[in-house]
């Protein structure tokens, strides 16, 4: 399934290339002198994107992708590979943003921008999917998922992938031409519903889990209470619980912008797309900085060892016992 997120991944990655090589033409810079941007039905955005804003934003994911790689490296945990990857693209549609100051009618450079940063998230989804069953088999409590943890990789980033998709072809058809603008928006909007629905149960199915470990499992629950809170697995899980509200602020964003169409008021409005999108991101992948899971969660295959080397000492006490 994971293979599957990384094609997504990969297309993401080479539609925004094959955008960007069609209209190469278009990242000769230029300069828009048209006064009313926000009338200017050549003008996607509806404003001129501000360079210190995308000077910062930039700044900000480009640092913490670095320094997760560095993470990453350092203690494993490349099971949220998918989220540093996307963190890598959400940047470069962010700098993608600095030739449309020039000149933010390029078509071309807008559908590559608008790809990249509306699509990077479902990366960051995906990872949060998946440390939730690792988590959930790391702790032993199985038994308090609603969703098997084995299957937790399997329904939700399913959902995921579909969802892309789904995003992708209203992107493509928003792209398509004016006629297929309103359609694409539709189709893009459907998408992000649908992302949300997913999301917002894989929200609940966590809060469950947490709420039924501290409740029945306090031993468990308090383990390493005395190691202080950047060693202490409750950070990590408090970190997965930010990133989870942090997303879901992003999508009622996106979603109210998508349900006014591409020319609607929130659109349109740049400082609410780094207030609700932007920040909101950045702080749902910056959260796992302190608390990276490779520094609790063992790999699968450490896990698979440990079992059996659990299961093989079961086996040799009952034996030893049948032996006495």
């Amino acid at each position: 399934m994971m293979n599957r997120l990384s094609s997504s991944l990969l297309f993401l990655l080479a539609s925004a290339y094959t955008t960007l090589a069609a209209s190469s033409n278009e990242l000769v810079s230029r300069e828009y002198t048209n006064p009313d941007p926000a009338n200017d039905p050549k003008n996607l955005l509806g404003y001129v994107p501000q360079k210190k804003y995308t000077y910062m934003a930039l700044l900000a994911f480009g640092s913490i992708a670095a320094t997760q790689t560095y993470l990453m490296v350092r203690y494993k945990g490349f099971f949220m590979l998918a989220m540093l990857i996307c963190e890598f693209t959400f940047a470069a549609g962010i700098a993608l943003r600095l030739l449309l100051h020039n000149d933010p009618t390029r078509m071309g450079i807008y559908i590559a921008e608008n790809s990249l940063v509306v699509l990077s998230p479902v990366g960051f989804i995906a990872a949060n999917y998946v440390l939730l069953g690792r988590m959930a088999r790391w702790l032993k409590c199985n038994s308090y998922m609603l969703v098997r943890p084995e299957r937790v990789t399997l329904f939700f980033v399913t959902s995921d992938v579909v969802t892309f998709f789904v995003q992708a072809s209203g992107g493509g058809l928003s792209a398509a031409g004016a006629d297929k603008a309103e359609l694409g928006a539709k189709v893009f909007l459907v998408g992000l519903i649908l992302q949300a629905i997913s999301f917002v149960f894989f929200t609940i199915m966590y809060i469950h889990f947490l709420i039924n470990v501290k409740k029945h499992e306090s031993r468990i629950w308090n383990r390493d209470a005395g190691n202080g809170m950047l060693k202490d697995w409750r950070g990590l899980a408090g970190a997965l619980f930010a990133s989870c509200v942090f997303i879901l602020i992003r999508s009622v964003y996106r979603i109210a912008e998508l349900s006014q169409g591409y020319g609607g008021a929130i659109s349109k409005n740049e400082t609410l797309f780094y207030l609700f999108d932007v920040l909101m991101l950045f702080h749902a992948v910056m959260v796992y900085t302190p608390f990276w899971p490779g520094k609790f969660i063992p790999s699968k295959h450490d896990m698979e060892m440990e079992a059996l080397k659990s299961h093989d000492s079961s086996e040799n006490l009952a034996a030893y016992k049948g032996r006495v």
